[in-house]
């Protein structure tokens, strides 16, 4: 299995055709038949009426085994191992999804799998990592620091190392997801997708191109991690020196030789979306698709609706590539979703006789149709009024409007001072 190339330019690049090919992701295909699930496609007006689409389906991999599409890369290149590499297991590195598809793929194949994560890894993905039979190794404070370890082990101990991206079998295993909205919906007119590593668009683009050159694929990064674009204006591997997204799961600062390959050929175009796009993006799947996603997973919606990509008219498939979070952070996330569409405000308030005043800024808020999310006594500031108590509440509504008019009757209330506040209103 490769271990990728860190430069690279057009002239000194394989050509497509030598990195994967059409024939490639079918053979993955049937050797994953029995192994993932063919994940819904699944209709969404509300984004196609915002966005401007004929139609908006989508791909829903955050229901997919481990909770994204990894398992079908790890599992389709680990099948075709030889026996003799099996034996001696193998190792990758991984702060989330791609840890938990090598440690599945593992446990149904009989592999020892060794996973190396960086420090920041939250427990909760360790030990669902755990989980799957895996040994798990926490090494390096960033992502960086674990994938060199990972390859120190591979030559100390003889394991075989599984790239999370830059390897043929993993981007034709990954490719069987663009096989799966061509079952269902042949006639598609664009396909969106999130690029990390760009191993998932680099297969999805390999099958959608040979069966319709006319089909537009596109990719999603996030502003903090917008390395693919420049990558195809240079022609050359463009890394980034720093990273900073929300978006950790498609936090990457480079593409590699073979990804960059394949996304020069067969990718239309790359845009970028803000931090903020992906928070009402993932927002707007939990509240209207009823389906949670990881923000990296809900950047192709959130080109939709931030308008980043023109689908007027036509019929979009956006890939939703995986929903593992942690649930303390999805509830952050989409509370700043809320705020950017102006349906959720952080007033600081002082109150005058407190405690009894807080009853005054509940029956005010329920009088005026919202609802009183939480509330915390705040600490004093020099330009607070030494005979007022100051408070912070957050109160969710219906629209920029109807939290305007909350935010009015409180400030008119007697024992109530509206001191600032955080919201599009």
């Amino acid at each position: 299995m490769s271990r990728g190339q860190e430069s690279a330019t057009g002239d000194s690049v394989p050509p497509a055709s030598a990195v994967v090919t059409p024939d490639d992701v079918e053979a993955a295909h049937d050797r994953l038949a029995d192994v993932v699930h063919h994940t819904p496609l699944d209709g969404s007006t509300t984004i196609a009426d915002r966005s401007g689409a004929a139609r908006v389906d989508l791909k829903l991999e955050n229901m997919q085994r481990t909770g994204s599409f990894k398992i079908r890369g790890a599992y389709n290149a680990m099948a075709q191992l030889p026996e003799d590499v099996r034996e001696r297991g193998v190792v990758a590195s991984s702060a989330g999804n791609h840890a938990q598809g090598v440690a599945l793929a593992g446990q149904l194949l009989g592999i020892d799998t060794t996973i190396v994560v960086p420090e920041i890894t939250p427990a909760a993905k360790i030990e669902a990592t755990r989980g799957y039979g895996a040994e798990v190794v926490v090494e390096g404070e960033q992502y960086e620091g674990s994938y060199e370890y990972a390859l120190e082990l591979a030559d100390e101990e003889g394991l075989e190392f599984v790239h999370p991206f830059d390897d043929p079998d993993i981007i034709a295993g990954q490719g069987t997801v663009g096989m799966e909205i061509l079952d269902e919906t042949p006639d598609v007119d664009t396909v969106l997708v999130s690029i990390g590593g760009g191993g998932l668009i680099s297969g999805m683009a390999t099958v959608l191109k040979a069966h319709d050159a006319d089909v537009r694929v596109v990719g999603v990064q996030p502003e903090g991690a917008a390395h693919a674009k420049p990558s195809l204006e240079q022609d050359e591997i463009h890394r980034l020196a720093e990273v900073d997204t929300v978006a950790e799961g498609i936090a990457d600062a480079r593409l590699l030789e073979q990804t960059f390959a394949v996304i020069r050929e067969r990718v239309d175009d790359v845009v970028s979306v803000s931090d903020r796009d992906l928070t009402v993006a993932t927002t707007v799947l939990a509240e209207r698709a009823k389906t949670v996603a990881e923000t990296a997973g809900a950047a192709p919606v959130a080109a939709l609706l931030s308008g980043a990509v023109d689908v007027d008219g036509e019929h979009v498939a956006a890939v939703v590539s995986g929903g593992n979070v942690d649930l303390t952070e999805h509830a952050e996330v989409t509370r700043s979703g809320l705020q950017e569409l102006g349906r959720y405000v952080d007033l600081r308030l002082e109150l005058r006789g407190w405690p009894t005043a807080l009853t005054a800024v509940a029956e005010v808020v329920e009088e005026t149709g919202a609802a009183l999310d939480e509330v915390e006594r705040a600490n004093r500031r020099a330009t607070d009024d030494p005979n007022r108590v100051p408070v912070t509440v957050g109160i969710a509504g219906s629209g920029p409007d109807h939290l305007q008019t909350v935010l009015e009757s409180l400030d008119a209330h007697e024992a109530v001072t509206v001191v600032g506040s955080k919201s599009k209103l």
